[in-house]
C-alpha cells in the first residue's frame, strides 16, 4: 500500500522556534531517502514556508495557502491554482465599508504580490508586513481600489473577532473561508480562498498525482479540519485545538517534542 503523508508546518511540524528542528529534518530526509511520500500543507505561502522548512529535502510538491496552490517544491512553479472570480471585487469592496483592511494575494504580471494599504493597518497587520521585511512580493499601495489589481487568490485580514466573525459568517459558503486566533500572535485571522482551494482538495490532488492509496495527515489548528476529515488517518498534536483532537485518529507529543518525526520514525511504511 503506497501511503502519503502530509503534515501541517505552524504549530504541528514547526518548533517554538517557528523552524523544523535538525532532528525532524534528519528524520523527515532520511524517510523520504528511503522512499516515504512526504509533503506538507500550510497556511504560509511559498516563499516563507521554504525559509521555515529549509532543512527538508523532500522533493514532491507541497500545498500553500491553505491548499489554494499545489507547488513544485524545487522550482515553485504552480501546478495546481486557484483563483477568484470577479465577484471578489464586491467582497472586497464590503471588508473596505466595514473598515476592515486587508492584503490582497494576485499575480501581476506573472509576478505574485501582496498588497496593502499602509496607513489602515491594524496592530497585527502590521507586525505581519515587519515579519516579512524585504520580500519581494510586499506591494504597498496608496489607493483602496489598488487591492483589486491583477489576478486575485486569496485574502487575509487581521483584525478584532468581534468585526471580522459577521464577515466570516457572510462569506463561509460562498467562499472557502477562515477565521482563528493565530497560535503564536493570539491576533485574529480571517482568510478568504477560492470555493474550491482547501488543504483536504490539494492532499486528495497530489494523492491521485502519486497514485497513493493512503493519506496520513498531522495538524493542530481550526485550518486543518477539512484535512483531518478527509484523511484514512489523522493525528492531532498535543498542543492542538479540541474540535481537531476529537476527530483525529489519536493525539501525540507537542509540536516542540517533534511529535511528527517521532511518530513517522516508528510508524512511517517505507516502500
Amino acid at each position: 500500500m503506497k501511503t502519503l503523508y502530509v503534515s501541517d508546518l505552524d504549530g504541528t511540524l514547526l518548533n517554538k522556534e517557528i523552524t523544523t528542528s535538525a532532528f525532524t529534518n534528519d528524520v523527515i530526509n532520511q524517510l523520504t531517502n528511503d522512499g516515504i511520500l512526504f509533503s506538507y500543507a500550510t497556511a504560509r505561502s511559498f516563499n516563507t514556508s521554504k525559509k521555515v522548512a529549509e532543512g527538508i529535502q523532500a522533493k514532491i510538491p507541497v500545498i500553500v495557502y491553505n491548499g489554494t496552490f499545489i507547488k513544485d517544491n524545487v522550482t515553485g512553479e504552480v501546478l495546481v491554482g486557484n483563483y477568484f472570480d470577479d465577484s471578489i471585487y464586491t467582497v472586497i469592496d464590503d471588508l473596505l465599508a466595514h473598515e476592515v483592511y486587508p492584503v490582497t494575494y494576485s499575480y501581476r504580471n506573472n509576478e505574485e504580490k501582496m498588497a496593502y494599504v499602509e496607513k489602515y493597518n491594524t496592530r497585527g497587520l502590521d507586525a505581519y508586513i515587519q515579519s516579512r521585511e524585504g520580500d519581494d512580493r510586499l506591494m504597498p499601495v496608496e489607493a483602496l481600489e489598488e487591492l483589486s489589481y491583477g489576478k486575485l487568490f486569496y485574502i487575509t485580514c487581521v483584525d478584532e473577532m468581534d468585526k471580522l466573525m459577521p464577515l466570516y459568517e457572510k462569506y463561509k459558503d460562498i467562499y472557502h473561508c477562515v477565521c482563528y486566533e493565530d497560535i503564536y500572535s493570539k491576533e485574529t485571522w480571517f482568510e478568504i480562498m477560492p470555493k474550491n482551494a482547501s488543504k483536504a482538495n490539494a492532499v486528495l490532488q497530489l494523492k491521485e498525482m502519486y497514485h497513493c492509496d493512503k493519506v496520513v495527515v498531522f495538524g493542530d489548528a481550526m485550518n486543518d479540519y477539512d484535512m483531518f476529515k478527509m484523511a484514512d488517518e489523522a493525528y492531532a498534536v498535543s498542543n492542538a485545538v479540541e474540535e481537531l483532537k476529537e476527530i483525529a485518529t489519536d493525539v501525540i507529543g507537542y509540536n516542540y517534542e517533534d511529535a511528527v518525526a517521532k511518530w513517522l520514525l516508528e510508524n512511517a511504511k517505507r516502500m
